[in-house]
């Protein structure tokens, strides 16, 4: 794919600080290797969770949704698309004419809050009647953080052209052909909602209007409101934002610095994840986000407390790579390394894993 989508994709804001972070810290983490033990039975097997599928492979939407069937049930976001197109963030079918009908299990969909409130409303109850099992509200994104990679790429809605940045589309024939092969080139959920779709430089200043410093924990109340199932809130890195999100009657949350690319030198996720279990961790669901690559830092995560883990980038390489088969390939990957590391340490479910397993 071309450089500047994978940029997008794989680096963060400013100097990147908090994206080294995430992966630096996870990295410090060392395990207790213990032997002698049965670990005969100590193989994975995935509760439900979640996977958000963002956009890598023109025809992203299908195969990510076969390929991660048998592991997670698919988090759709909140613009969502049929087919990929030059200025796809997430490539997924639409919520409630092709989803719902293809997918045999509970879903989740991801939210970002716009100023135009009618159209959240109007998305939540889409989810509704879709059957959505859970609603994700990420929290973290009401200033979006300059990514310097993304200046520098000229990824704006339209892309700004250069010589370079032709040849570079020019050497990806066939990621090319699949966008022009793609029966769509908007956001599916804005169709009915806003006029001239269809127009990409209308469509990208709409949406860069609609980012609403706003919001706060009362517009979370009104979501509360209007969501009748359960409510996930991605994007907490402090204590007393968790205190606040258990007053909410969410569920569950996310801690999550938005994968490095919003507040640069904002901790880790890691290192704030210990602290949040302890002071709401009895009370919701914690959940982690944020520098995985691999099985092992899921166990790390899982030893602090997390009840499970997203993955954004790990499985987008996968996409990129090899489409629907590469995302089958990299959560195998994942989940084998897991199974390795349980059993080297002695564990034979996920039940067991705490920090017992971390030589701290």
């Amino acid at each position: 794919m071309p450089k500047a989508f994978f940029d997008y994709a794989d680096r963060g804001s400013y100097a990147e600080e908090t994206l080294r972070a995430n992966r630096d810290d996870l990295q410090q983490i060392k395990f207790r290797q213990r032997i002698l033990v049965d670990v005969s039975n100590a193989i994975f097997r995935p509760p439900s969770s979640g996977t958000r599928i963002a956009a890598a492979d023109p025809g992203a939407d299908r195969t990510v949704r076969h390929a991660t069937r048998r592991w997670r049930d698919p988090c759709l976001s909140r613009r969502a698309r049929r087919r990929h197109s030059l200025y796809a963030e997430h490539d997924v079918d639409l919520l409630d004419r092709d989803v719902a009908a293809n997918v045999d299990k509970p879903f989740w969909f991801q939210l970002y809050v716009m100023k135009d409130r009618g159209f959240i409303k109007a998305l939540i109850e889409r989810a509704i009647a879709a059957k959505c099992s859970a609603l994700v509200l990420t929290v973290d994104l009401q200033v979006i953080g300059q990514r310097h990679q993304d200046i520098k790429n000229g990824m704006t809605v339209p892309p700004e052209w250069s010589v370079s940045k032709f040849f570079d589309f020019a050497s990806k024939p066939g990621w090319v052909s699949g966008v022009l092969r793609g029966k769509r080139r908007t956001f599916g959920n804005l169709v009915g909602h806003l006029k001239g779709t269809d127009d990409i430089t209308a469509l990208g200043t709409w949406i860069s209007t609609q980012f609403d410093t706003t919001l706060n924990w009362k517009d979370v109340a009104w979501i509360r409101s209007i969501w009748p199932g359960k409510l996930i809130l991605k994007g907490i890195l402090d204590v007393e934002d968790a205190e606040e999100a258990v007053k909410t009657g969410a569920q569950a949350l996310v801690v999550s610095n938005h994968g490095g690319r919003q507040l640069d030198g904002a901790p880790s996720s890691i290192e704030v994840l210990p602290e949040i279990v302890d002071a709401v961790g009895s009370q919701m669901e914690i959940m982690f986000d944020g520098g995985v690559r691999s099985g092992q830092d899921v166990m790390r995560a899982l030893a602090l407390g997390a009840k499970s883990c997203m993955i954004g980038r790990a499985y987008i390489h996968g996409l990129g790579a090899f489409g629907g088969p590469g995302v089958a390939k990299a959560i195998d990957i994942i989940a084998n390394e897991l199974n390795v590391t349980m059993g080297l340490c002695g564990v034979n479910t996920i039940a067991e894993i705490d920090d017992h397993v971390l030589a701290i």
